[in-house]
């Protein structure tokens, strides 16, 4: 079983593309269940943000999960298959883990080194987990991407690009407005994405942000969050008092997920023509689906952010050796999580011949009973543990060896060459020996072995 990536990006696709593809918190359960569902899907994790949407499955043949998950896709998207194929991005195997390691570092994102990504991935990962849609394959590959996330941003200087497609948003909508402080900030959106934009227009210093959602509740709790941790005046309104809360806004930003148009061209005109309003109005709209109709960039006074302006921003990028850095770090962790993996698949061997030994010394002391039925307990249990001692010290140097092979590349010959020597049947190990806790045993060969080395975790 292996992993098989199938993506669409800001890297691959405009963001037209993007919008039709997107998968909401709404979509995922049923896109999710619909992939395992399918004859060669046994784990699935949908990865879906502001710029992006990858899906990593754990499949048993490439060809034919590429063909189910396609086709997925063009159903959920109303994208031809020719179309959906010239935009997409396939990865395998290595491939795939390295390039879920490259974008939990920030290495892949618009705006390069942003952090947000990595709460992104703990999400998809959490939403996976939940519907019982990851088993160990993803678990680790998920897990071992958030670690790979943390040590670029604590060992790099990556993220002093900015901290998200927010910050550079706000960057841009200072160019037109001049520095947000003491202004009036409209938040439309109360996610994950919102919190973020709440967090940076405090950092800019605004004196007032005004927070609306679909659900009363949420805002009110975003709106409480910029008061308490950022210390700005702050309120929630609903979704009905949008137009008075554009009017009393300098700079607005959309992020709510929602699919459709959320700000029309009437309601802005309407915000506007409202007494007391700005005379310049700038809008971040970094939802995918766009969230404003395209006509309001065409009004007088008003200052369209959108996703596509920001693909082309220039300070989206970070300094060449910051990003030398971070992918530096993850070839690191790429070549550990790979040889981890290639130890977890030689478990089984080990295993079968652990318990092919274990059988012929108890076969041996039943037929050493029958020639000497008079052997009493006492010597008997000295034969049996001497027996077991001969036998563990000859079996100790081929599984700490056949471990420390199958850490390297092609490593599973080794592993291989074990059973046919031996004639073992890994996969009936499995019955009689829980994985972990033969991991633990090669662990503790290997540091038998090699005092003061830890080797690769099992």
């Amino acid at each position: 079983m292996s992993v098989l990536l199938v993506g669409i990006s800001h890297r691959s696709a405009p963001v037209a593309v993007l919008e039709k593809i997107a998968i909401t918190e709404h979509d995922r359960p049923k896109l999710t269940d619909k992939m395992l569902a399918s004859s060669h899907v046994s784990e699935a994790m949908i990865v879906s943000t502001c710029n992006r949407v990858e899906i990593y499955a754990v499949v048993d043949a490439f060809h034919p999960a590429l063909g189910e998950i396609s086709e997925l896709l063009t159903k959920h998207s109303g994208l031809p298959l020719p179309e959906l194929t010239k935009h997409a991005y396939v990865r395998y195997a290595e491939a795939a883990a390295e390039h879920l390691f490259a974008v939990a570092s920030g290495l892949d994102s618009m705006v390069v080194g942003e952090q947000q990504v990595l709460s992104q991935i703990r999400a998809a990962y959490a939403a996976s987990d939940s519907q019982q849609a990851s088993g160990r394959t993803l678990h680790e590959l998920a897990q071992h991407s958030l670690r790979v996330g943390k040590r670029v941003h604590s060992e790099t200087g990556i993220d002093r690009a900015g901290a998200s497609v927010v910050s550079v948003a706000l960057d841009r909508a200072q160019l037109v407005l001049g520095p947000l402080a003491g202004r009036t900030a409209l938040v439309l959106g109360a996610g994950a994405m919102g919190g973020l934009a709440v967090a940076q227009l405090a950092r800019a210093g605004v004196e007032r942000i005004i927070v609306v959602n679909r659900t009363l509740e949420r805002a009110q709790r975003l709106a409480n969050t910029a008061t308490v941790m950022h210390g700005v005046r702050a309120e929630a309104m609903e979704m009905d008092s949008l137009v008075e809360a554009m009017a009393a806004a300098e700079v607005v930003v959309t992020c709510t997920g929602a699919v459709g148009t959320v700000v029309s061209i009437a309601d802005v005109h309407r915000a506007l023509a409202t007494p007391g309003a700005s005379r310049e109005l700038v809008i971040c709209d970094l939802g995918l689906p766009r969230d404003v109709d395209h006509a309001v960039a065409g009004l007088p006074g008003v200052t369209v952010i959108d996703m596509e302006t920001l693909q082309r921003d220039p300070s989206a990028g970070a300094a060449a050796d910051d990003t030398a850095a971070a992918r530096t770090i993850v070839a690191e962790e790429l070549a550990k999580y790979l040889a981890g993996q290639r130890m977890a698949e030689v478990t089984p061997t080990v295993a079968a011949l652990r318990q092919m030994a274990a059988d012929v010394v108890e076969a041996e002391m039943l037929r050493l009973d029958s020639r000497l039925p008079g052997l009493d307990a006492g010597q008997r249990d000295e034969v049996a543990k001497t027996v077991r001692r001969v036998v563990d010290k000859l079996l100790h140097a081929p599984t700490v060896r056949v471990k420390q092979l199958a850490s390297t590349p092609g490593g599973d010959s080794y592993a291989e060459a074990l059973r046919e020597l031996f004639e073992l049947k890994p996969g009936a190990a499995q019955a009689v020996a829980a994985p972990m806790e033969i991991a633990r045993e090669l662990a503790d060969d290997f540091t038998a072995a090699h005092p003061g080395d830890e080797g690769p975790t099992a």
